[in-house]
């Protein structure tokens, strides 16, 4: 595991967090429904109840961070490169991610991340949905992801896998009637 520790700044509070160090202590997600939202760039508008308490966050803290201040030093770049590439296609993503807890501490879960649309389809955020993961599944991505670190696998087609296809028009807008 990587020691690198990364601060960051709330843009709401101004308040900085640092990253904690992480530790080898898996705690086990029970595939309650953890929702955050984020705008654009990846702030963190909206973490539900349970993500909050689960994490240790407070959500005057969480909301206003990166989202990328759970990022565990385990995951791949090319992941995450793969998820912002999909997402901004306004189509879903899924995949296995190893998330920190706020005293370093990490969980894995089975994450969904979709487009958050506004009236006019234009995307104004995503949305992620996690979903406990199988250990088996676990196992075999802690395995690939293992293989596909450093930025020479950034492209890995491997990453691309993980769009969530159901037809070419998941995640647009199709208007309300009033």
């Amino acid at each position: 595991m990587s020691s690198l520790r990364n601060v960051y700044t709330n843009i709401y509070t101004q308040a900085t967090f640092t990253s904690p160090e992480p530790k080898d202590q898996e705690k086990i997600y029970d595939g309650s429904a953890m929702i955050t939202e984020t705008d654009i760039e990846g702030i963190v508008t909206f973490a539900n109840r349970k993500f909050l308490q689960f994490t240790g966050f407070d959500k005057k803290e969480f909301v206003g961070l990166p989202h990328s201040v759970i990022r565990h030093p385990d995951m791949p770049k090319g992941l995450f490169y793969a998820m912002w590439k999909i997402i901004k296609q306004k189509r879903v993503w899924r995949g296995y991610i190893k998330s920190m807890c706020k005293d370093g501490s990490y969980f894995w879960a089975l994450v969904y991340i979709q487009p958050k649309l506004n009236d006019k389809g234009e995307v104004v955020g995503y949305v992620a949905n996690r979903r406990d993961a199988y250990p088996r599944s676990i196992e075999e991505v802690s395995e690939q992801y293992a293989k596909l670190q450093g930025v020479e696998h950034m492209y890995d087609p491997y990453f691309m896998n993980m769009e969530l296809y159901h037809g070419d028009d998941l995640a647009t807008f199709h208007g309300r009637e009033e």
